[in-house]
């Protein structure tokens, strides 16, 4: 029997079209609604023209599982659970997207004579008879729940084909052209083939929830990558001689030099992709193969993040808190690019926010926006530096100031006798770990009484990806992962290491989003000390002992314990053997 009809109980009904049924009295047979809720939302439909269960499911008086339950039931077809299914890609592709799409329906098992698909509304006769004379196949239908489907579609129709047939169309019209005018003229135009192949490269990288875009001409040819909760994944590969018109239209995007192509360049830009607007970093690179591009998505509508809500342990959280009390002193963010240090600084912001006190931001660019923040974005074309505006700033009478990143001595220096003059300064630098972190000023030429005077505390953070919950199981640690467990033995007894098989859920990574790991370093007499005398043996020394069992490793450690991340995640990220102390 088909696990799929089992699981609703019923026998499977021999493939058919349909019945003509009205699912208002299905739902009232079955008692999902009342008759009285029925005829107010005939009423409703006669206003709005919508269907009856569109208008139940936005009034919240059913799910659209329960829903796609009740009409299974009825019609003796199977329930799909979309989450845990196991959906092929090739099976998918069997459908056409915009058939997919207009009718709510998705393949799921080619069966050889026929082939299962499902519907969020099976009692849709015309598209019943349309999916079959596309086809050409006998159907089997199953019900599912329709905002499932609509997950699925984004996950499951990646817009490959279409972008490697934008890629093709670019590639004669590049073999097309007979000089290098033609060419200019041909990717200035908004029509062009390299237009819409970007348009659709911005589309699918949003749907995936991308967060950087790398397009990278090879000496085979030109590869396009996306960066998927932290790991880059091929979107597509073309011909190599599309890479120059493709850099070309990026620069003249964000108002780059076109003719310049043997410097790197930096710029940014903005687009409109499915009525969001996307803030692009753009920074090219000449390469042995031409100039490739790696551009950074920031999603103007992203919502701000809360601390509570970025992860970090509890004992932790209150003590940054502590010191986000302060009037004064320097907090500084570190880790890699990409390890989320600006979500972690907005959420401070958000939590000190307040009307009797005034906060400025230096950034490049502005990420997010806050209401009640005095921001500022710095420009190097017309010499606005960090430097320059961080000057500034201190004349506009500020209590607390965020500086993007302390990216060069001056930067830091000013932020330093800001913080030493009665200013709350956050910031953000690139170092390994907490502890590191001082003698990182020191190494810019900062002053070591400088440091020791103000540098209140140190977060440093990475980012794990989350187990999927859907497809989450017990996992046997690799010896590697073995090995670095009892190294971390930090005697609370054995665990049980789960790791995701690959789900249609997480499209077959197994993990679902990411989440920070963190660790923190509060400065006291001893730390202040040891930095001004400028002795790291001395300042590890005590660092270490405060920090113990309070690692970036131990908080890993923690996540794994939980069944939040994985072993193998644990040990990308990458740390030294000296964290297990």
């Amino acid at each position: 029997m088909n696990p799929l009809v089992t699981a609703v109980g019923l026998k499977p009904r021999p493939s058919a079209r349909p019945e003509k049924i009205r699912l208002g009295d299905v739902l009232v047979q079955q008692r999902l609604i009342s008759a009285e809720q029925l005829q107010q939302v005939l009423e409703m439909q006669q206003q709005t023209g919508k269907k009856v269960g569109r208008l139940l499911i936005e009034a919240g008086t059913i799910t659209d599982e329960a829903l796609a339950n009740a009409l299974a039931r009825q019609l003796r077809i199977p329930f799909v659970n979309l989450k845990t299914f196991p959906i092929r890609a090739d099976v998918v592709r069997l459908m056409p997207e915009s058939l997919a799409r207009r009718y709510r329906v998705l393949a799921l098992e080619d069966k050889g004579d026929s082939l299962l698909v499902a519907m969020s509304d099976p009692l849709d006769l015309a598209a019943y008879d349309e999916i079959t004379k596309v086809l050409k196949r006998n159907i089997q239908i199953a019900a599912t729940a329709d905002g499932q489907l609509s997950l699925a579609f984004d996950r499951l129709y990646r817009r490959t084909e279409e972008i490697s047939g934008l890629a093709r169309a670019l590639e004669k019209d590049v073999g097309d052209a007979v000089d290098f005018g033609e060419l200019t003229a041909s990717v200035g135009a908004e029509g062009a083939p390299v237009v819409r192949l970007l348009q659709s490269v911005f589309e699918d990288a949003m749907q995936v929830g991308a967060s950087d875009v790398h397009v990278e001409p090879q000496e085979a040819g030109l590869q396009i990558r996306v960066r998927v909760d932290g790991v880059l994944q091929i979107q597509t590969q073309a011909d190599k001689r599309i890479g120059a018109p493709l850099a070309q239209r990026l620069k003249l995007m964000a108002g780059l030099d076109i003719s310049e192509k043997r410097l790197p360049q930096d710029g940014r830009f903005s687009v409109r992709v499915k009525e969001q607007t996307i803030d692009v970093r753009l920074s090219t690179l000449p390469t042995a193969y031409g100039e490739s591009a790696v551009m950074r998505l920031l999603s103007q509508g992203a919502s701000m993040r809360r601390l509570d809500s970025i992860g970090m342990p509890k004992p932790m959280l209150r003590r940054f808190r502590e010191v986000l009390g302060r009037i004064s002193g320097l907090v500084l963010v570190t880790g890699p690019t990409g390890s989320g240090k600006t979500t972690t600084l907005y959420a401070a912001l958000a939590e000190i926010n307040a009307a009797e006190l005034k906060v400025i931001t230096v950034e490049d660019p502005v990420e997010y926006r806050l209401p009640g923040l005095t921001q500022v974005q710095v420009n190097d074309k017309i010499e606005l530096s960090f430097a320059r505006v961080l000057r500034s700033t201190l004349r506009q009478d500020p209590d607390v100031i965020l500086v993007g990143e302390m990216r060069d001595p001056e930067t830091a220096e000013i932020g330093l006798r800001a913080a030493i003059t009665g200013h709350l300064v956050l910031s953000t630098l690139h170092t390994r770990d907490a502890i590191s972190t001082p003698f990182r000023l020191l190494d810019m030429g900062v002053p070591a009484f400088m440091v020791a005077t103000s540098l209140q505390a140190v977060i440093a953070q990475r980012l794990v990806r989350v187990n999927c919950p859907e497809c989450s199981e017990h996992h046997v640690p690799t010896p590697q992962e073995q090995s670095w467990l009892d190294s971390m033995n930090d005697g609370t007894g054995p665990m049980e290491p789960k790791r995701g098989r690959g789900c249609s859920s997480c499209n077959g990574t197994g993990y679902s989003g990411r989440q920070g790991v963190y660790e923190l370093l509060e400065m006291d007499a001893e730390l202040t000390q040891a930095a001004t005398r400028a002795d790291p043996a001395g300042f590890m020394r005590a660092a270490r002992e405060r920090m113990k069992g309070q690692t970036l490793a131990h908080h890993a450690l923690q996540l794994v314990r939980e069944g939040r991340t994985s072993l193998a995640e644990a040990l990308r990220i990458g740390f030294d053997a000296e964290d297990k102390d």
